[in-house]
């Protein structure tokens, strides 16, 4: 046998070999470490240090780390008992988030059913509470619509709400005497109304600002004070036309209005001892931190670098935690003690290039864009525009794996915060209802525009591409502006937008029903003119399409409709079909569907 020295280790060189596209996928990563209420130095968090996205156990007293699920398609919703005895994770089926809860001890062993009597659902949010022994469990099915259970050991669940529309668990009071619902029963999925039941079921409390038309307004959760006894809910609301916190008593309906002086959205979580509020701000894709003192009614800035938070905590000796990163810089848990707090060892994560803001006008106002190009390049370029999902979600100056591919391979990014996108205020975000799809692709269309006359892209070689509501609107783009794009690339969309609807969850149906006024037969004409299948006859540009055939968000059959009508008229399209569900936890799957939409780019822009 032959020695080596460490350079010539087989896995050095592989991956120094390896590119940095790739690598930024391979390289272990984490979420940040949510900790135990009554047991701080109890932590968990999600990584891909095995290759696949799974839950990992922290004992920060002793350093000790361990994995706690193991399952072929990854896992990611599990949630720390506030005693730290208990691990609850859910169980689903090859990605397609129908299952149910089980849970596991914290220091190891065998799973178990952590809600026994309670049959396989869709999950509506999950409270657990400070004895070791009470649960408050959501489910959502197509049957039952959403129903709520108080579960308590060794007892039968008792079902203490249900309705046909959309609603969640918000949380359990410190003392497991009260619980917040966010509920729907308005018929508007986009906003939420709020109750407060006792364990029985019975309503102490609600707060309703829907007020019907145009002008309904938003409330949510955001988890009661972390004191015993104390009645205070903290809640988000929309009330000057973005998300503000606010401070609500149940027990006495008095509300306290922070009014923070800050421009965009805020959120905000408790200090662990109830006396101020973490407060989260996002402003123009990027945000910061602060300490809003609830007795001084002030707020001091937490220092945090340029760039996005994209969670924060408060622990017990005052540090603030949090996960940070930028366009141009990977993910990485930081601590207001200056100190990193979890570094996954193994490969680190190559950087990429700095993000550019850009403004356009629009036909609904200015549209907030981010560039990304090659270092030292000059236009033009072959231009990817990579639409994000949601629709109610926004693309930041955040990392990311997928974009950062493009750039390596050559190409301008750019990525739209279009109307319906969060972050600009509630008018931007509520805009597109009614003519879905249509009203994003006009601001798209705006950015193609600028991206074309500034000279920073080729009219010639320019891709579409975006997963989910992103993929969606490539298909819809490519069949309403078949002039505009050269090629497009989706992942996971909406194709066939009235098969969707029949087979979708049961939450994204009452989505669907807010965002274009009705079902498919109530408001054929609005499902008919934002539905790309209606426009496929019209598409010219080769598609490449990727589908997870558990995907119960984008199901699959839709898809296949919409597959057989390119292949009716021998239009130019690849599918790409994976045993998972709306996308994949699994890195190495991740990095096949890149590659493949690389080589489809490549064989098609030459």
């Amino acid at each position: 046998m032959t020695e080596s020295n460490g350079s010539d280790a087989p896995d050095q060189v592989e991956n120094e070999n390896m590119p940095d596209w790739e690598k930024r996928f391979r390289a272990p990563r984490v979420s940040l470490p949510d900790w135990a209420e009554d047991a701080p130095d109890r932590s968990l968090f999600v990584s891909n240090a095995t290759g696949t996205y799974e839950l990992y156990a922290w004992d920060r007293s002793t350093g000790v780390q361990r994995q706690v699920t193991d399952r072929p398609n990854g896992t990611t919703d599990g949630v720390l008992s506030p005693d730290g005895a208990w691990i609850w994770w859910f169980d689903d089926k090859d990605g397609d988030e129908f299952g149910v809860w089980r849970r596991q001890p914290f220091t190891g062993g065998a799973d178990e059913p952590a809600a026994p009597g309670l049959d396989a659902s869709y999950p509506a949010g999950l409270a657990l509470g400070r004895d070791g022994r009470t649960a408050v469990v959501g489910r959502s099915t197509d049957e039952d619509g959403t129903t709520i259970h108080l579960v308590r050991a060794g007892e039968d669940p008792v079902e203490i709400y249900r309705h046909r529309e959309s609603a969640g668990v918000g949380d359990l009071s410190h003392d497991g005497s009260l619980i917040a619902i966010e509920h729907t029963e308005h018929g508007d999925a986009m906003h939420s109304a709020l109750r407060v039941l006792r364990p029985d079921g019975t309503a102490v409390a609600q707060l309703d600002d829907t007020r019907g038309g145009t002008e309904e307004l938003g409330l949510e959760v955001l988890g009661f004070a972390p004191v015993e006894g104390d009645t205070r809910l903290l809640i988000g609301h929309q009330r000057r036309g973005r998300w503000e916190p606010a401070v609500w008593d149940v027990a006495s309906g008095e509300e306290t209005d922070l009014a923070l002086d800050l421009p965009g959205d805020v959120s905000a979580e408790w200090y662990p001892d109830g006396t101020g509020l973490l407060i989260a701000h996002s402003f123009e894709a990027r945000s910061e931190l602060f300490r809003y003192d609830l007795a001084g009614r002030s707020l001091e800035r937490i220092p945090t670098p340029p760039g996005t938070v994209s969670g924060a905590t408060a622990r017990p000796d005052g540090a603030v935690e949090y996960l940070w990163s930028s366009a141009a810089e990977p993910s990485a848990v930081r601590s207001t003690t200056g100190k990193v707090v979890l570094d996954p060892p193994g490969m680190k994560s190559p950087g990429s290039v700095p993000v550019e803001d850009v403004w356009v006008e629009g036909p609904g106002g200015r549209i907030h864009a981010l560039v990304q190009k090659p270092a030292g390049a000059t236009g033009p370029l072959p231009t990817v525009f990579d639409i994000h999902g949601g629709p109610t979600w926004h693309d930041s100056d955040s990392f990311a794996a997928g974009p950062a591919a493009w750039v390596d391979h050559g190409y301008a990014v750019v990525r739209v915060n279009y109307r319906g996108s969060t972050g600009y205020g509630r008018a931007w975000t509520d805009a597109l209802k009614h003519r879905v799809g249509l009203i994003e692709l006009e601001d798209i269309a705006a950015v193609r525009e600028w991206a074309v006359t500034s000279g920073l892209a080729d009219p010639a070689r320019l891709i579409l591409t975006g997963g989910s509501w992103g993929g969606y609107l490539t298909l819809l783009g490519l069949g309403t502006q078949p002039d505009a794009w050269t090629l497009g690339i989706a992942a996971v969309p909406v194709a066939d937008y009235v098969t969707a609807y029949h087979d979708e969850m049961e939450a994204l149906k009452a989505m669907d029903r807010t965002l274009l006024g009705g079902t498919p037969e109530e408001v054929p004409d609005r499902f008919e003119a934002s539905s790309p299948i209606t426009y496929v006859d019209k598409v010219t540009a080769p598609v490449y399409i990727s589908a997870g055939v558990n995907d119960p968000r984008c199901p699959i059959r839709q898809i296949e409709n919409y597959v057989k009508r390119l292949e009716a008229r021998g239009a130019t399209h690849e599918v790409y079909r994976y045993d998972a569900g709306h996308g994949s936890l699994v890195v190495d799957e991740r990095i096949k569907q890149v590659r493949l939409e690389l080589d489809f780019a490549d064989r098609h822009l030459g």
